[in-house]
């Protein structure tokens, strides 16, 4: 069931990604803690441009802190979007199975993100209105992490190289602080967000990996602005010093 939803809700994802949408959500933060005292951190990067780093340290053998940062500033002739986003969070992770090499991660945090995005309309290569939204949020959300540390591997040039898998299942609350229209104050909006990640990994090293993320964004109200418009398809590195 899981590997049909890995493909399916990608492909879903492109037609919400058709729509317009004052938020643009980060590459959650998935770091795969085994132990006190791993580091896991990671970089990625998606073909619109939108650049998130993530975080992550585990204080103890079962309790983590995280932090997530992501950015994106896109000027196109009918549209310019900018945006910045940074969330904190920390939780809880376990390792079972029978090599203990299968993770169990559950995380909440907060978050602040700011997004500012012009519409131009044309006529004749001549600019007859332009809008522009001004939009500062918080943010709240709870994810489970599921993934695991055994090892498929991908043959290459002679070379084999591991792959593991893993699933990241957010929600995340939306709330705006301030909304403006072509500098005049809206209504706030707010929503619900349900995120279902997947994310599958090939370790270039015991300690580098690429990692390729998808997901989907379902908004569960309703809203002009603050909808689900947005999803993520990126490609990034991931780096883990001291796990098992």
């Amino acid at each position: 069931m899981i590997k049909y939803l890995r493909f399916t809700l990608p492909v879903l994802a492109l037609f919400a990604a058709s729509c317009s949408s004052v938020y643009m959500p980060n590459v959650p933060n998935t770091p795969m803690l085994s132990k006190q005292g791993e580091f896991s951190g990671g970089a990625h990067i998606s073909l619109k441009g939108n650049a998130s780093v993530n975080g992550a340290y585990a204080v103890s053998d079962h309790i983590g802190v995280l932090f997530s940062g992501s950015r994106m500033n896109s000027e196109r002739k009918s549209k310019d979007f900018g945006h910045k986003l940074i969330e904190i969070g920390g939780g809880y992770f376990d390792t079972f199975g029978p090599d203990n090499n299968r993770i169990i991660e559950v995380y909440a945090g907060v978050g602040k993100g700011w997004s500012d995005i012009t519409f131009r309309d044309y006529k004749d290569d001549i600019l007859i209105s332009s809008e522009l939204q001004e939009v500062d949020y918080r943010k709240t959300f709870l994810q489970v992490n599921y993934s695991s540390k055994k090892k498929n591997n991908l043959r290459l040039f002679g070379t084999d190289f591991p792959i593991n898998y893993g699933t990241a299942l957010r929600i995340s609350h939306i709330k705006m602080d301030r909304f403006f229209l072509n500098g005049v104050v809206q209504p706030k909006e707010d929503n619900i967000f349900f995120e279902p990640v997947f994310f599958t990994r090939m370790a270039l090293s015991k300690t580098f990996q690429l990692q390729y993320t998808t997901s989907s964004n379902i908004g569960l109200k309703n809203r002009k602005y603050m909808s689900a418009g947005n999803s993520i398809f990126t490609i990034g590195v991931v780096v883990n010093v001291g796990g098992k």
